[in-house]
């Protein structure tokens, strides 16, 4: 047998093991995931945030077993790049008529760059094609349901919510139909005069995350196309819908870059992707991907959409708008919706953190509920662009100041580690520029966010304006990490009392500080508030400068509670009469 034969054959026999692992951590991310109906269905919250988190492990598993097999079968012709060129071809003849060919097209790009560290792209053992192109699901493999009018909307949606089989008896299904029609109609009238429409049409598969179930759907009238949002809750009694929504902004919200990962048992994403873009159009493919728990698809899709704008537009990376950062050294591409983040070599006074441990506070983060208010950072290694697309006082501070992590290579710029994030507005900037009752919003909001992490038991650490930032949809979210801690890991104190009135002079304090306290009542020093703006604040989130509230949540975690955060606003959940015999505790968060 020829050099080229054995290699060849090799080559395929590498391909049959990377294609097979594939599919073993397709079949064991949808175990994980089908596990989300029998959680909801059981009211398993903690169970379930566990399994979601179990889940993240999944594909890093699937490839640490996959390069132990691979290592024994190529042995030390494992380096080898032809032999992968030829894996690659061998490998794309695999997939035929795989339906999820861009997932495993993804997955064999993570093999290589994690056996090479591929700077840059390399063609020739990576799949670099633009993969995304979605297909229209309409009559593809059904994974919706179509209902055509009935006798009236509430009848309509009678129909629809006896279809779903959630494992749990409805509370009052009859109820729901008859409420969440009424708000149809009334949505319908308000936009067309009538409240007459041709289709619904409702995804098979229920979205699942922490508490919550969601049946997603879409209205047709005309030849316009509409969100339809039955939000569900499983309270003692059984389960009822908690709120209907019907506008692209509030499902968008749902599907943030701000929350964790749903649970979605299905087949074939992509599929599923195309239907949700057509309710949600401004909502990147990237994040649809990622918001289903397929993250590493998703880095990808945002990476390619990087590429594509960098050949259309000539637009250089410069600093992003805000204060320097003291920790990361932040900069982004004026048209494009991201921003990067590169972690300094030595932290700016204050700060005392190591990079290890800023690296570690991320990877909480990706692990922790992220309740809407924590914005996902994407973690990318070895890139490289060309020094033409850096301004040069963004280049000479990464030169400088992040040497450990970018070097030049000839005209090129090698970044070796970066987070990626979705640009939003620092508050301190978007305070300054905003109308008043604009601004009044976002300042109760900052205090929502305070509150709604906390009731996640996280601490932010840090609750200056410029860490905080607002979204597209003018919800505030917090995004300087290096600080932020785990609310049980905080020793929450009052002030004592000065015991003379020297010791209230003292610059330094007069008692003894641990490692851990924290006193809320300083909080209002680092506000950066002023006049109407600060008594609003005062006003609508004074406990936060309690040690009380901060203690009082500390104990219902030690409990066991899992508090409820909605991603949905208070007004569009059922009132109590409209949920009828149902009685929904709201937490006081």
């Amino acid at each position: 047998m020829s050099e080229l034969e054995q290699r060849l054959r090799l080559a395929q026999a590498g391909a049959e093991h990377i294609y097979a692992a594939f599919q073993r951590f397709e079949r064991s991310f949808q175990r994980a995931t089908a596990l989300g109906r029998r959680r909801f269905a059981r009211r398993e919250w903690h169970a379930g945030q566990a399994d979601a988190q179990r889940r993240l492990d999944v594909y890093s598993q699937a490839l640490d077993d996959l390069v132990t097999a691979l290592r024994e079968l190529l042995g030390p012709s494992m380096p080898d790049q032809a032999l992968w060129r030829a894996m690659r071809l061998a490998y794309a003849e695999r997939l035929g008529e795989e339906p999820n060919f861009e997932l495993a097209q993804t997955f064999f790009n993570s093999l290589t760059r994690r056996l090479f560290s591929t700077v840059g792209v390399n063609p020739q053992i990576e799949f670099v094609g633009l993969s995304s192109a979605l297909r229209d699901p309409r009559g593809e493999r059904g994974i919706y349901r179509t209902y055509l009018p009935g006798p009236s909307l509430p009848a309509t949606l009678a129909s629809l919510l006896r279809d779903y089989r959630l494992g749990a008896p409805w509370r009052a299904l009859e109820d729901d139909a008859e409420h969440a029609g009424r708000r149809l109609g009334q949505h319908l009238a308000a936009r067309f005069g009538s409240a007459e429409l041709d289709a619904i049409e409702a995804l098979d598969p229920v979205f699942y995350r922490n508490k919550g179930a969601y049946i997603i759907g879409r209205i047709r009238r005309g030849g316009e196309v509409l969100p339809l949002v039955l939000a569900l809750v499983h309270e003692r009694e059984g389960v009822g819908v908690d709120a209907l929504l019907l506008h692209e902004d509030e499902v968008s919200i749902v599907f943030s870059f701000t929350r964790s990962y749903f649970l979605v048992d299905v087949d074939c994403p992509r599929e599923l992707i195309a239907f949700l873009k057509s309710i949600m159009p401004r909502k990147p493919i990237a994040e649809l991907y990622t918001s289903l728990g397929l993250n590493k698809h998703g880095k990808t899709e945002l990476y390619r959409s990087l590429l594509r704008y960098l050949a259309k537009h000539d637009d250089r990376f410069e600093f992003s708008p805000g204060d320097t950062g003291m920790v990361m050294i932040v900069f982004s591409l004026p048209g494009f919706d991201m921003v990067f983040k590169v972690i300094r070599d030595r932290f700016l006074p204050p700060k005392h953190t190591s990079p290890q441990s800023v690296m570690e506070r991320y990877r909480l983060v990706f692990k922790h509920d992220r309740v809407g208010r924590l914005i996902e950072a994407h973690e990318f290694e070895h890139l490289t662009f060309a020094r033409e697309r850096f301004s040069s006082p963004l280049l000479d501070e990464l030169l400088e100041h992040a040497s450990h992590r970018v070097e030049l290579r000839g005209q090129d710029v090698v970044i070796q580690h970066l987070y990626a994030e979705r640009k939003v507005t620092p508050l301190n900037l978007y305070l300054r520029g905003a109308e008043p009752n604009e601004a009044r919003r976002a300042v109760i909001d900052y205090g929502e966010a305070i509150k709604e992490l906390a009731a996640a038991n996280i601490f932010p650490g840090d609750f200056l304006l410029k860490n905080f930032g607002v979204t597209r949809h003018g919800r505030v979210v917090f995004y300087d990490y290096d600080e932020l801690c785990l609310l049980e890991q905080c020793r929450f104190r009052d002030l004592p009392p000065p015991r003379t009135p020297e010791e209230d002079l003292e610059p330094e304090p007069w008692f003894r500080v641990g490692e851990d306290d924290v006193f809320p009542e300083e909080f209002r020093r680092f506000l950066g508030l002023h006049g109407a703006l600060r008594e609003t604040f005062e006003r609508h989130h004074g406990d936060l400068f309690t040690a009380d509230f901060w203690t009082g949540l500390q104990k219902r975690h030690r409990r066991g509670e899992l508090l409820d955060v909605f991603p949905y606003p208070a007004a569009r959940r059922f009132s109590p009469a409209e949920r009828g015999a149902r009685q929904v505790k709201e937490d006081p968060v």
